[in-house]
């Protein structure tokens, strides 16, 4: 736990290559504990987030604090505290499993071997298999064996489930929600798999264009987030809060609308909103625009 509270706190943050911003304006401040979902689809900025946030990347402008710490100015013992896997799963494919623990443990200031080999014995992976003999699942349980043992207060994952088949994803997630509730290690991990996000994560971050759109702990959201249904209208019922999407058919009027709970005005019928829902309505948004 950091003295802030805060696993990650970024100010302005952004990231510019030779074509263009990658990020911008990016500000959060998201919660130690718990599990952080980074939802976006290709070319959102996710990645630049995550390589920001451990250290692989330095900003083009504002800052980014992981831990307490500003991360270009991390030392090596800050940075042991920080655990990074990559959506390819990077092992070395002549390596035996215990050679990858070794070389772990000669990488890393905290590592636990002993933690690596009792998670991969529980899963059947035997240490003297060769990584690239591995199923794909394996590799990747692997991997979060690995990044697990380096004992982490932030574990950071891109896509960790995006090549993954139905079972090995849920066998990963299931290990990685164990390591949350035994260890109390905070999860920041970026996916395109939204309908599972409610299942295994509290809080979420939508970046689309470069930009945060909708940021905040799940629950609230979609307790602030309702779809109202009501008769052809062009401009909707008066109410305060913020149209998030609006859609028409013939005869009737959806909203999808960020309004905290007013009550729905006479003639339209309040529905509550699915997590998939809210995340898709809020990519589709013109420009990225948050409606916070």
């Amino acid at each position: 736990m950091t003295a802030d509270g805060f696993a990650l706190r970024t100010d302005g943050l952004g990231k510019r290559y030779r074509k263009g911003w990658a990020l911008r304006d990016c500000t959060l401040d998201l919660p130690a504990g718990g599990v952080i979902a980074l939802v976006g689809p290709n070319g959102a900025g996710k990645t630049t987030l995550l390589r920001l946030a451990v250290g692989l990347l330095a900003p083009s402008t504002g800052t980014v604090r992981v831990l307490g710490h500003d991360v270009t100015a991390s030392t090596p013992h800050t940075l042991s505290r920080i655990g990074f896997l990559a959506q390819d799963h990077p092992l070395y494919q002549r390596f035996t499993v215990a050679e990858m623990l070794r070389f772990g443990r000669s990488c890393n200031l905290r590592f636990d071997q002993g933690l690596a080999e009792r998670r991969l014995a529980a899963l059947g992976i035997g240490l003297d298999r060769r990584t690239g003999t591995l199923s794909g699942g394996q590799q990747a349980q692997v991997a979060l064996a690995l990044a697990l043992a380096k004992r982490p207060d932030l574990l950071v994952l891109d896509e960790p489930v995006a090549s993954l088949d139905p079972l090995a994803r849920h066998e990963f997630l299931q290990v990685l929600m164990g390591a949350v509730a035994e260890d109390g290690v905070t999860v920041l991990f970026s996916s395109h798999v939204v309908h599972e996000l409610e299942r295994v994560c509290d809080h979420l971050v939508v970046l689309n264009r470069g930009r945060v759109t909708l940021a905040g702990d799940i629950d609230t959201l979609l307790t602030e987030h309702r779809r109202l249904v009501g008769p052809r209208t062009d401009t909707g019922p008066g109410r305060d809060g913020a149209v998030v999407e609006t859609v028409h058919s013939d005869r009737h009027t959806t909203l999808l609308v960020r309004d905290g709970g007013i009550p729905a005005a006479p003639g339209w019928q309040a529905e509550p909103v699915a997590l998939e829902d809210l995340v898709l309505a809020y990519l589709r948004r013109p420009g990225g625009v948050s409606a916070a």
